[in-house]
């Protein structure tokens, strides 16, 4: 396979699963596992590419930055409030991983870690789903402080890989009593600084070793990623309304004992 389709690949993997809580980066190692790719060779790829799936957030919702970037100038309440509860939910991840940046980056390659990542978090989705008391919330801007940086805590599950940072986000949220729209799409928001921040720091780091072959792959990745995101979130939320997280949590579980079954294999 060259690797022009091994990027439409990854690309699709980072597109599907990168807002859905089954974990993106835990699913682009299983695949590069699978597909007998170099591991270390595509971990750079895995994390610049994700940029197109950020970018499908802000074309989906567009009218909701408008309004923040607009609304600040102006002081408005709701756009204060927004922004306030993104960046704080934003700073945990920011100070752990800028701390715990080697050991992260070892965990990445580590296809076990992913297996059990996926079954354990795939119960707890079924615990909070079960357990969790909600109520609807008005948004994002409804949120408070202590929620948010609770959120943004627990976020930080998902630097071991396999966790799912929308799916950490999430079930947070909802632990700690906010509804799974209002919750889904604070996770779809705090993906913007987080997913930025995350492929910035690893372009740096990587910034004398790229080469106008790697910048073709990015470029690649980064369109498919863009365009299978815009369709899933758009079913994403749709799902999770009626049917709630369940289907993931058992998706999760299946993939995560097929995958250490096949690991044990090979």
């Amino acid at each position: 396979m060259n690797d022009a389709m091994s990027a439409v690949i990854l690309g699709i993997v980072e597109g599907v699963t990168e807002y859905l809580p089954v974990s993106s980066t835990g699913h682009l190692i299983l695949a590069s596992e699978l597909l007998g790719y170099d591991a270390g060779r595509w971990a750079l790829f895995n994390v610049a590419i994700q940029p197109g799936a950020i970018l499908a957030i802000v074309v989906l919702y567009w009218r909701t930055f408008v309004e923040v970037l607009t609304g600040l100038p102006k002081r408005d309440p709701r756009a204060l409030a927004f922004t306030r509860n993104v960046l704080l939910a934003f700073f945990p991840a920011v100070v752990l991983g800028l701390a715990l940046g080697n050991v992260i980056d070892a965990m990445l390659e580590n296809a076990v870690v992913v297996a059990w990542a996926l079954i354990v978090g795939g119960v707890a989705i079924l615990i909070v789903e079960r357990l969790a008391k909600t109520r609807e919330v008005d948004g994002v801007a409804a949120l408070s402080t202590r929620q948010s940086v609770t959120i943004g805590v627990i976020q930080c599950l998902a630097m071991i890989p396999g966790v799912s940072r929308s799916g950490a986000t999430i079930l947070g949220a909802m632990a700690i009593g906010v509804d799974r729209k209002t919750a889904a799409e604070f996770s779809f928001f705090l993906a913007v600084p987080t997913l930025t921040g995350a492929t910035a720091l690893q372009l740096w780091k990587a910034r004398d070793t790229i080469g106008s072959d790697d910048l073709g792959l990015i470029a690649i990745g980064f369109a498919v990623s863009f365009v299978v995101a815009i369709v899933v979130v758009r079913s994403f939320i749709a799902i999770v309304t009626r049917y709630g997280f369940a289907p993931f949590a058992w998706y999760r579980i299946v993939a995560g004992a097929a995958a250490l079954i096949w690991l044990t294999k090979v």
